[in-house]
């Protein structure tokens, strides 16, 4: 017992000398899922064996405070199951995450809004999730519409809108409702381009806040390069490597041009 209270102190030590923000210990994360059939065939074979598939195997890393981590992969690679997880959504099956006491946001297209409300419903509604009172969000509330610039559409249901405005929109809550740790799952890519490099902008304006960390999963290798100080290579659930961005990703250029040939 006494060993064990001596190595969490050291490990603590390590981490305020480090100021850690993210630690991700050995996460395991696992699909589960009934075959396509009917509601009445799914009763009637419960005793069946339930599909499942392995999305995050064994993963583990860090990301200190102030940090801009990106994270690479083929589609189905973990990628957004990682950021998910990292965002309180998913639950490991096995394994840790700790944010060190932070708060945090998620951006990602399909991801926090209730669509029956309003654009401006959704802002208070995102914004209390996020851990912001009523009072907070109300001063930032017209700075947030100003920037999403989707007119009179923030009066209107979310279920309303384009895949653009929807993007404008949590771009905006998440840009202006400031977090210490966030999360951008490709929504970069998002959008006309007016407001791609408004947000471009935006989003590097608020990473060169040297408390704030990010974590952004994008198939663009150019934002990865131009954005982020290191880079988190997932390969079916399990890291390949980790390192800055001119070590990681050549790498990785290789291995798809090695994958493409083979198919």
């Amino acid at each position: 017992m006494k060993k064990t209270k001596k190595k969490e102190t050291v490990t603590k030590k390590v981490e305020q000398a480090k100021n850690i923000a993210v630690t991700v210990d050995n996460l395991h994360i696992t699909y589960r899922g009934l075959k396509k059939t009917s509601i009445r065939a799914s009763w009637k074979n419960m005793g069946d064996k339930v599909e499942t598939y392995k999305a995050l195997r064994g993963v583990s890393f860090e990301v200190e405070e102030g940090k801009i981590l990106g994270i690479i992969g083929q589609n189905g690679a973990g990628k957004s199951t990682m950021l998910r997880a990292i965002a309180g959504i998913f639950s490991p099956d096995t394994g840790s995450i700790d944010l060190h006491g932070r708060t945090i946001s998620l951006l990602s297209i399909g991801v926090g809004f209730n669509k029956k409300l309003t654009g401006k419903e959704n802002i208070y509604l995102s914004g209390m999730l996020l851990g912001f009172s009523e009072e907070e969000i109300a001063k930032k509330e017209k700075e947030i519409i100003d920037f999403a610039d989707i007119g009179d559409f923030i009066k209107k249901p979310v279920k309303t809108y384009s895949s653009g405005m929807y993007s404008k929109l949590a771009f905006a809550i998440t840009a202006i409702l400031e977090t210490d740790i966030m999360l951008i799952d490709e929504v970069l890519s998002v959008g006309d381009a007016k407001f791609k490099e408004k947000s471009y902008n935006k989003m590097k304006e608020l990473i060169s806040d040297t408390h704030r960390t990010v974590i952004i999963v994008s198939h663009s290798l150019g934002t990865i390069k131009e954005l982020c100080d290191e880079v988190l290579w997932l390969e079916k659930g399990e890291v390949v490597m980790k390192g800055t961005a001119s070590e990681v990703i050549p790498k990785y250029e290789e291995f798809m041009g090695v994958e493409g040939e083979k198919k």
